[in-house]
Order: C-alpha cells, then structure tokens, then sequence
C-alpha cells in the first residue's frame, strides 16, 4: 500500500490484480479511500461487470427479470462476493453463495471470514443449508467463480427449466 501510494500521482487510476480474498476488500477499500483517483480491483470488479452483462442478456432471451431469478454461486472469495454485491445493485434478490463447505447462511460458523459473514447476512433468506448441488436444485442461474468438479451433471439438471413459452426450445436451464 505505500508503493502504490506513493506512485499514485503519477497515474490516472490503479488496477489492482491478484489479491486474494478477504484481504483484497480492505486493501481496495483503504485505498479508495486515501487516493484521489479510482482503484479497481480486477478480481472483483472485472469479473462483476462481465458477469452482470451476460445475465442481463441471458435474462432477455428467456424472458425473466432480475428480481425474480434465483441465483447460486460456487466460490464466496473476491469475484463472487463483488459479482453479488453488483447484482445485488441491480436488482437481485434471490442469491445464495457457497463455498467449500456448503451454502452460506445466516448462522453458519463453518468456514467464515468477515466477507463471507457479510455474504450470510446480505442474502440466502430462506437459509438453504447443504452442498452446491443441494442449492442448486430449483435454481434459475449458476455463477460458478470457484475450482472445477464443485458440481455435478446431476446438479446442473436440478435446476429450472424455461418455460414452453420461452423463446428457447431446448430443455436446458434458462439462463
């Protein structure tokens, strides 16, 4: 942090990358606040914004809106945590995020971090407690920001199908 703010009026803004997760937040967040330019934190924030774009068409082409979706994430570190928080701006309101250890949940002690406390208190209101897969079955939306094999085929399969209506003819998830 004082490399970054000492060089800091030299540029135009500062890209963070490769930070891992919950230090990230506080490093993002001291700096934002102490510097007079923008600090992006790719991790996050590149992640998010591309995240957010797809969902918003994938939504269009089935005909869904944000609100009503459920959405599950593999992976509560940086990207799943900011893409959350993004869609959360813009309209979520049916997240649930897991990690290693299973859905997060308002209550859960199991591998927590302060982020990850924020994520429990923030969404998953109805408290879904299990696996990635368990979270999955009904789900309209997977966001998956973690390591491979965290769901199955089967898992996949769970979730919702679009409606006959929808512009989509194939039986797969809506979006």
């Amino acid at each position: 942090m004082t490399i970054v703010k000492a060089i800091a009026p030299m540029f135009g803004g500062i890209n963070l990358e490769d930070i891992s997760a919950p230090r990230c937040f506080e490093i993002e967040e001291r700096l934002q606040r102490d510097l007079e330019i923008p600090v992006f934190h790719d991790d996050q924030h590149g992640t998010a914004v591309v995240v957010l774009a797809a969902i918003i068409n994938a939504l269009k082409v089935v005909g869904k809106k944000l609100p009503d979706v459920r959405i599950v994430f593999t992976g509560a570190g940086a990207s799943g945590i900011a893409t959350a928080k993004l869609l959360m701006k813009a309209g979520a309101r049916h997240i649930i995020g897991c990690d290693r250890a299973g859905a997060i949940y308002r209550g859960r002690t199991e591998n927590m971090n302060s982020m990850k406390q924020w994520f429990a208190e923030h969404t998953n209101p109805r408290k879904v407690k299990g696996s990635a897969g368990d979270a999955l079955a009904g789900a309209d939306i997977f966001i998956g920001l973690s390591g491979p094999g965290v769901v199955s085929l089967k898992d996949v399969k769970s979730m919702i199908r679009c409606p006959r209506s929808s512009p989509r003819k194939s039986p797969v998830p809506c979006a």
